[in-house]
């Protein structure tokens, strides 16, 4: 054998090494828990704020008029709504995120 043959020879067992290195390396893991539980938070954060801000602006609007907590309590309700729309909207934007990543990994699967 000469030193070309031994070189490309260790270049291929070294290139066949890599790949099945590679292919037993464990995934790189994202803390799943906690994603979830951020994504969470901030679905609860939305409704939250959403209901502030409609109680701050129905209590300063009923302060300033001098009425009875009628627009405070319109104002929750449309802070509700708005902060459930809000959340609707996340978690519909985690969904898509969920779907994209399963297709991903589909068409790798695939390949």
């Amino acid at each position: 054998m000469t030193d070309d043959d031994q070189k490309q020879r260790m270049a291929q067992l070294e290139a066949k090494l890599a790949a099945a290195r590679k292919a037993q390396e464990p995934k790189p893991r994202a803390d799943e828990h906690y994603s979830l539980a951020n994504q969470a938070w901030r679905m609860v954060i939305e409704l939250v704020v959403g209901l502030g801000i409609g109680f701050g602006i129905g209590f300063g609007l009923d302060h300033l008029f001098g009425t009875l907590p009628i627009f405070m309590v319109l104002f929750i309700l449309l802070g509700l709504v708005a902060g459930v729309k809000v959340m609707l909207r996340t978690a519909q934007e985690i969904q898509e995120q969920k779907l994209a990543e399963q297709a991903d990994e589909n068409a790798k699967a695939q390949d």
